[in-house]
């Protein structure tokens, strides 16, 4: 028989057992489907990180923060180390340097008409900070105010609108109050202070990974010393003369050797690096999850093809008697495992890459509103959408996969058939 001849008698030993095959094809459907909507997610989620982190971080900018760590936050490394605002101009000194500025941070509340928000006060220099993030520390309306005055504030753009529908939290020109309360837990001491809003930034959209944030606010980095009464800063940024990796590894080795390897210098790239290689951990990590469903698929499938294998021994004894060699036998039996996977696999990619665009557009908007519809809530959540992402190398592996599992669960009982003599075959009942 040639090979079109083998698929043939398979697929009508198929379609002649049509719910037995259904449900051995719906093992490989859901290990296929389940491997395919976690790793198209995840590299949709890998794509919006590097667009965030593109759109966020100027490679020509590095981020110092006390301690040793990754540093990512504003909060920077644990340490008992700290920066302070004079680290500033010792940073200027090195070469390579363009500029540095300090960012203070700190959790406050925020409260305008009646309406209260709780938010990070980020205080900046403005004329350094629009400086180093040119392209993204922008008026929607107002004006920055490089020259601002004590009470000046400028409000993301979540902050100005927290729920995207244009029920406004303050606009500007509005003065709003800020709450800041320090001390023991016990006893707090919480101090208000009245600021102008003179600005809102123009969406920035996403995370808010590095750079200017929608849930973010802004006040003068000197008004922001004096209502936290501290010096102490959660970070420092560099930007350099330019975005050279000979620059950047220079700069980095002589900014950790001023602060005696107490601090954390960070590049975009090698964020981007670190967080690159977190995610395709995490996507063994889930393709092994999922891989279990196959195992346990394929197991199914070497159990219902014994059965077959059962079953159908007078019909081998048959063939073997009208002179089928056991090669042919074997060949037979493997392709209706190589049918059986192909048809499950591709069901399973129709099904998983269905699945993962559900999830990204009603299930992750589910998990945003479950923490509750208060305005609190939706600016502290991100303001993000994730697209699924089917790579070719996740389509066809995922296809191949499914034929392999078939394949080698099928082995045994094809091998098995292909071993039954004649005479006893067709002495089988």
């Amino acid at each position: 028989m040639n090979i079109l001849d083998v698929f043939s008698y398979a697929w009508g030993s198929i379609r002649l057992r049509k719910l037995r095959a259904a449900l051995t094809i719906l093992g490989i459907v859901i290990g296929i489907a389940a491997i395919v909507a976690l790793l198209s997610l995840s590299e949709g989620f890998r794509v919006v990180i590097t667009s965030q982190f593109e759109r966020g971080f100027a490679l020509d900018v590095l981020t110092v923060t006390a301690g040793r760590g990754f540093g990512f936050g504003l909060g920077g490394g644990s340490s008992e180390y700290y920066l302070t605002l004079n680290d500033t101009q010792a940073i200027n000194g090195i070469t390579g340097v363009n500029l540095s500025t300090a960012i203070m941070s700190k959790p406050i509340s925020l409260s305008s008409g009646g309406k209260t928000l709780t938010v990070s006060a980020i205080g900046i220099n403005f004329t350094e900070y629009s400086e180093v993030y040119s392209t993204t520390f922008l008026a929607g309306s107002g004006s920055l105010a490089l020259n601002s005055a004590n009470d000046t504030i400028i409000l993301g753009a979540r902050i100005a609108d927290p729920w995207k529908n244009g029920t406004t939290f303050a606009e500007v020109g509005d003065y709003i109050n800020l709450t800041w309360s320090t001390g023991p837990i016990t006893k707090p001491i919480t101090k208000s202070y009245l600021f102008h809003v003179v600005a809102v930034l123009k969406e920035v959209g996403g995370f808010g990974i590095g750079g200017p944030s929608d849930s973010q606010v802004y006040i003068p980095l000197s008004t922001a010393e004096t209502i936290f009464e501290t010096d102490q800063v959660n970070q420092i940024l560099i930007q350099l003369v330019d975005s050279k990796q000979t620059t950047i590894d220079s700069v980095t080795e002589d900014t950790e050797a001023f602060f005696e390897n107490k601090v954390t210098v960070m590049s975009p790239t090698a964020m981007l690096s670190t967080f690159s290689s977190i995610l395709s951990t995490v996507q063994l990590f889930l393709a092994g999850l999922a891989g279990i469903s196959l195992l346990v698929a394929g197991i199914g499938i070497m159990n219902i093809m014994i059965v077959s294998v059962i079953e159908r021994t007078r019909e081998i004894g048959i063939l073997k008697s009208l002179g089928m060699k056991n090669r042919t036998v074997l060949v037979i039996f493997l392709a209706e495992a190589v049918l059986i996977g192909f048809l499950g696999a591709v069901i399973g990619i129709g099904f998983g890459w269905g699945l993962s665009n559900f999830f990204a557009r009603f299930g992750l908007a589910m998990m945003s509103g479950a923490g509750g519809n208060s305005m609190n809530s939706r600016v502290a959540g991100a303001s993000f959408s994730i697209t699924p992402v089917l790579t070719p190398t996740v389509f066809l592996g995922a296809l191949a996969f499914g034929v392999a599992t078939s394949v080698l669960f099928g082995l045994y009982p094809a091998r098995r058939a292909s071993k039954l003599k004649p005479v006893e075959a067709l002495r089988y009942e």
